[in-house]
């Protein structure tokens, strides 16, 4: 018997410019202190950026976002006395939203000046299947494979 209640999904509506979804959830990702304007403006300006290079902003975040989603992730769970990561399938929301988040975290690791740069090169170094987000991802894969042996632990 389940004792957690299913949560209701909100309906995030569409960004202004791109009339995107996903663009939308973007900039919620990136807003800090809910400041919103100012996260609009880095998206905007990272896709400009991406569009100077004569490629089109919205199929290369999309690209991006599929190199990125998560097959795998890994639970633990404490089974008589010992803790153990358990490989698990990712359901497809959790997957967008861990994509988006790995892609702004690792933007935000980057060395370059402004976050506009950092985010428009990570979502082109992601699009291109490299970069820090991608390495993440890469990186939950073969713990989950390694980890492969726990799998009939799934609850």
């Amino acid at each position: 018997m389940g004792r957690r209640k299913k949560r209701e999904e909100r309906d995030i509506a569409p960004d202004p410019k791109y009339n995107n979804v996903f663009v939308s959830r973007l900039i919620n990702c990136v807003m800090l202190d809910g400041e919103k304007s100012v996260a609009e403006k880095i998206i905007y300006g990272a896709f400009e950026i991406i569009a100077k290079q004569g490629k089109e902003p919205i199929q290369v975040y999309k690209t991006a976002l599929e190199n990125v989603k998560p097959m795998l992730e890994l639970k633990s769970r404490r089974i008589g006395g010992a803790n153990y990561l358990i490989p698990v399938e990712v359901e497809p929301e959790r997957r967008l939203s861990l994509a988006i988040r790995w892609i702004v975290n690792a933007a935000r690791e980057r060395k370059e000046k402004s976050m506009m740069e950092k985010l428009a090169n990570e979502i082109l170094a992601a699009a291109a299947n490299e970069g820090g987000a991608v390495k993440k991802k890469e990186e939950t894969h073969k713990m989950a494979e390694a980890n492969k042996a726990f799998a009939h632990f799934k609850w």
